[in-house]
C-alpha cells in the first residue's frame, strides 16, 4: 500500500480550484487516495477538473464521506495538520520529522488530514489524530493556501518514501475505528457513573483521547481495556440487582 495508498483527507473543502490543484500535486508525488469529508463544493466541477490537469482520475476516484471517522475507517495511523497554537499536550511537529511515521507500516492504511480553507480543523476533529504537524512559515504571513500545504506535505512524504527503510519488528497498532469503539464505551460508562456529565463530556473525553493517542495502543491492549470496562459494567449491574432484592 505505502505512499500510493496513503489517504489524503480533506475536511469540508470549499474551493473546487483547491481540490483540482491538490489532485494534480498528489499525482506529481505518487499519491492517489483522496478522501473528501462533506465537501462544500462539487469536486467534479469544470473548475476542479481543469485545475487537476493530468490528475483528473484522482478526483474521479475520490471517496466522499459524511464524517471524519468514516474517512479514517480502517486506518492505523493518522496525522492532522494545523496552523494554530494548540492548547493540547501533544506537541506540534515539523512535517519532515513527523510524516515518515505514516509510512513505517506500508501494508497498513494511514491518513494525513487537512482542515477547511478558512478555519482548519476543530478541536474535536483534531482529537481523531495521534500526531499533529504545522508547516513552519514566516511570522510576517503565516497563513498557507490549502493546496500549498498539501503540496509541501506530499513532497515530504515522497522524499521519505525514497529513503531506505530499516526493518523493525513491532506489534501493529490498533485500527483507529477499533480505538474509537473503546472511546465510545468509555464515555458511556463515565457518564453512567457520574465521572463526566453531558455538558462537559466532549472536553473531558478530549483529554482521554489525547492520553491514549499518545500511547499508540495495540489491538490487544484495546481489547484488554474494553474487557476492564465490561467487567466494571457487570459489577455495577450486579450491585444494583443485589440492592433491589
Amino acid at each position: 500500500m505505502g505512499l500510493a495508498g496513503l489517504r489524503i483527507v480533506l475536511v469540508e473543502p470549499a474551493g473546487p480550484i483547491n481540490i483540482g490543484a491538490i489532485a494534480r500535486v498528489m499525482k506529481n508525488f505518487g499519491l492517489y487516495n483522496l478522501v473528501l469529508v462533506n465537501p462544500q463544493c462539487d469536486p467534479l466541477s469544470t473548475e476542479a477538473l481543469m485545475m487537476a490537469v493530468h490528475g483528473q482520475e484522482i478526483i474521479e476516484s475520490a471517496v466522499i464521506v459524511a464524517t471524519l471517522p468514516e474517512a479514517l475507517h480502517g486506518c492505523v495511523r493518522a496525522i492532522a495538520t494545523t496552523g494554530r497554537v494548540r492548547s493540547l499536550e501533544t506537541p506540534l511537529e515539523n512535517p519532515r520529522t513527523a510524516l515518515p511515521w505514516l509510512l513505517e507500516e506500508p501494508e497498513k492504511p494511514a491518513a494525513l488530514i487537512f482542515g477547511r480553507e478558512d478555519r482548519g480543523l476543530s478541536n474535536e476533529e483534531l482529537n481523531y489524530a495521534q500526531r499533529f504537524v504545522a508547516i513552519p512559515t514566516s511570522p510576517d504571513y503565516v497563513a498557507l493556501n490549502l493546496a500549498t500545504a498539501v503540496a509541501i506535505c506530499c513532497y515530504e512524504l515522497s522524499q521519505s518514501a525514497q529513503q531506505p527503510k530499516t526493518q523493525t519488528i513491532a506489534q501493529p497498532e490498533a485500527p483507529l475505528d477499533i480505538v474509537e469503539g473503546y472511546y465510545q464505551q468509555l464515555e458511556s460508562l463515565l457518564l453512567k457513573i457520574g465521572y463526566i456529565y453531558p455538558h462537559t463530556a466532549a472536553s473531558r473525553m478530549g483529554k482521554f483521547r489525547q492520553l491514549y493517542n499518545r500511547a499508540h495502543l495495540k489491538t490487544g491492549e484495546v481489547a484488554m481495556l474494553r474487557g476492564i470496562l465490561q467487567q466494571v459494567e457487570w459489577a455495577l449491574k450486579n450491585q444494583r440487582d443485589g440492592e433491589n432484592l
